[in-house]
């Protein structure tokens, strides 16, 4: 399967976020897709990070990650979704908080400073420091995690113009079809 990193894919409002989100559909087992599994795929990220991401300006250009590091950055990256969705909702996460630190801890140890691993540990560090936590939301349509940077904390979506009209046109088909039956 072949992806293009478009605009859409670094809506996550922050590096370490746009990695996590690299997985559509993470909760539908039947439909999911982990995009850093298609061939190319890792090694592509940096570059269209260093054009979308929202944290650009802070890491520049970005080396892909060194092939006998990817599989501690696929658990880094997992680790960081457990960790913010369980913030996100409320849970009790000081045990994941642990597993995140430690995990961070051992990615850094090997990465390579400019890389994508590196720049991700550092992304995720400023997360953790956020202060303002309640804006990190997780996307009514897709899932994703995203840091909601609207002036009145109400964005509701990843992406307005994805997300945020397939929800509305869904709203719209199903008002229709409830206004037409019998």
């Amino acid at each position: 399967m072949s992806f293009s990193w478009t605009p859409h894919r670094f809506s996550g409002g922050a590096l370490a976020l746009d990695v996590a989100n690299s997985v559509i559909l993470r909760h539908d087992e039947e439909r999911r897709t982990d995009r850093f599994e298609a061939p190319g795929q890792m090694d592509s990220f940096p570059k269209a990070a260093a054009s979308f991401c929202a944290e650009r300006a802070l890491f520049g250009d970005i080396l892909p990650v060194q092939r006998q590091n990817r599989a501690d950055f696929i658990s880094l990256r997992e680790t960081i979704d457990r960790y913010f969705r369980a913030r996100v909702l409320g849970e009790a996460a000081d045990g994941l908080l642990a597993d995140l630190l430690g995990v961070l801890a051992k990615v850094l140890k090997q990465a390579a400073a400019d890389g994508l691993d590196a720049a991700t540990v550092h992304s995720t560090l400023r997360l953790i420091a956020m202060p303002d936590p309640e804006r990190m939301k997780i996307c009514r349509n897709c899932g994703w995690l995203f840091i909601d940077r609207s002036k009145n904390k109400s964005r509701a979506w990843c992406d307005m113009a994805v997300c945020g009209n397939r929800a509305k046109a869904s709203r719209h088909y199903r008002r229709k079809k409830e206004e037409t039956a019998p």
